[in-house]
């Protein structure tokens, strides 16, 4: 049921949506832009320099760096971090094209061929869901590979500068061929963006849904090596520790145990992820496309890293804190996430907390001038902020970093980055709901008053 039974919202053609990635660029958003692309390789190499050279401490590289003390070896591209890194990527490239096999063998799992959502120019894309299978092919033939002495599980540690450098190559390649692919032959023509401004244009991607034959390269970047690779990093770490210093912190273990949650809850819901702003909204270019290659796997797993460098012992009282704190956190965003997703599978006809969901009903108009109807979700967490998942989303990035102790705040940079990141994130979509659901959206807003955090924001 919904709560404004007797109330539709019409939009006009003059007030339809406009989806996706902005298609008029600001000179603010183009300085920012290219602030964006210069600083944010650079942002991952002090990183590096910071974690390899000065005992992860965020101002003596920069101290180094003003007094022209340059003693400190820049990561070089070797050829086994490199063939290590196409390797993996060749190796996520088969599994992708396997045929799901254990969702017919894990309840509740739902892989398999699924459609996504409906996109600006009327396009419903299918996507093969395999990512669970192939996190745990992964990770079988490290652990086995490690066990049978074909290589060390400290590989990844070891390689951890060649492995930063190839991933940018990687990265930057990748970016091009997507902004090149999309201007002389895109995949569904009609799903483009063209700003007029080409470092926006790079930065942003143009086309929505680019695929080479049976790979969609959004989903596949997005979702397979980079986010695959995450877990795998932190078990090399954790051996990298145990190498060094003959034992496996707790907090190593906190980070490997919280880490893996949210990887495989995103794998168990990968289908889902398919009506996500990742997904449904944000073009493929650069940010996607190095963001993933070298973003994600970099600077997710600064905890682990920092763990390796710098060992830290918790308390017992201080880790099962950490702990309640990183499943309160992964308990709201699960259990948010899963609200508005029986939700949408079931049009609104469900329970949430015993009672009928409540709903505000709206409509609007999509790329091809077709109108479409939806429902906004007013009931459980969706009626106590428009982004609960984020909260919990939060509380779950600072448990993280938390398990690292108090001392430096060089792990603590992946809470921070993912407050700026959720916050800009919540701001782009609130406006794009603006536009596409007009005054059924400011119904909502009314209704639901705060963003993220009850009460605060």
């Amino acid at each position: 049921m919904h709560i404004y039974g007797r109330l539709m919202v019409s939009s006009t053609h003059s007030q339809k949506a406009i989806w996706g990635r902005a298609s008029e660029v600001s000179l603010w958003t183009s300085i920012g832009t290219v602030c964006i692309l210069a600083g944010t390789p650079l942002l991952v190499l002090y990183f590096y320099i910071s974690a390899f050279f000065f005992g992860c401490s965020l101002v003596a590289p920069f101290e180094a760096l003003w007094e022209g003390d340059l003693d400190f070896a820049f990561p070089s591209l070797t050829s086994q971090g490199t063939l290590l890194l196409l390797g993996w990527i060749a190796l996520q490239l088969l599994l992708a094209q396997a045929p799901d096999i254990i969702h017919k063998f894990i309840p509740g799992y739902r892989g398999g061929t699924k459609k996504g959502a409906i996109t600006p120019a009327g396009n419903q894309l299918t996507y093969s869901i395999n990512g669970l299978q192939a996190w745990f092919i992964s990770h079988l033939l490290f652990l086995g590979g490690a066990f049978f002495g074909l290589f060390s599980p400290t590989i990844i540690f070891d390689n951890w500068g060649p492995l930063l450098i190839a991933s940018n190559i990687i990265g930057y390649c990748l970016a091009i061929f997507a902004y090149v692919k999309a201007h002389y032959w895109p995949s569904y023509p009609a799903d483009r963006k063209f700003s007029g401004n080409p470092f926006y244009d790079f930065y942003m991607g143009i086309e929505l849904n680019p695929r080479i034959g049976p790979i969609d390269l959004k989903l596949f970047f997005n979702g397979r090596p980079g986010i695959i690779a995450w877990t795998m990093i932190n078990l090399s770490f954790a051996f990298a520790q145990y190498q060094r210093y003959g034992m496996v912190t707790n907090s190593m273990l906190l980070v490997n145990l919280l880490h893996a949650l949210y990887v495989l809850y995103f794998f168990w819901k990968e289908e889902w992820y398919l009506n996500t702003i990742d997904i449904h909204h944000d073009h493929f270019g650069w940010m996607l496309a190095w963001g993933d290659s070298v973003w994600l796997p970099f600077m997710y797993t600064l905890q682990g890293l920092y763990l390796v460098i710098n060992p830290v012992t918790l308390t017992l009282p201080y880790s099962l804190f950490v702990l309640f704190l990183g499943l309160v956190g992964f308990w709201i965003f699960v259990s948010a996430n899963n609200q508005k997703d029986r939700f949408r599978k079931n049009d609104g006809q469900i329970l949430i907390r015993g009672k009928s969901a409540e709903f505000i009903p709206c409509e609007y108009y999509a790329a091809d001038g077709n109108k479409r109807h939806s429902k906004l979700l007013t009931s459980g967490w969706w009626g106590i902020a428009r982004h609960m998942n984020y909260a919990g989303d939060l509380l779950l990035s600072l448990a993280y970093c938390l398990a690292c102790g108090t001392s430096s705040l060089f792990p603590y940079f992946y809470f921070f980055f993912m407050s700026i990141l959720l916050i800009h994130r919540c701001l782009r979509d609130e406006d794009r709901c603006l536009r596409k659901y007009g005054a059924s959206w400011e119904l909502y807003c009314s209704k639901t008053r705060y963003r993220i955090v009850p009460g605060v924001f």
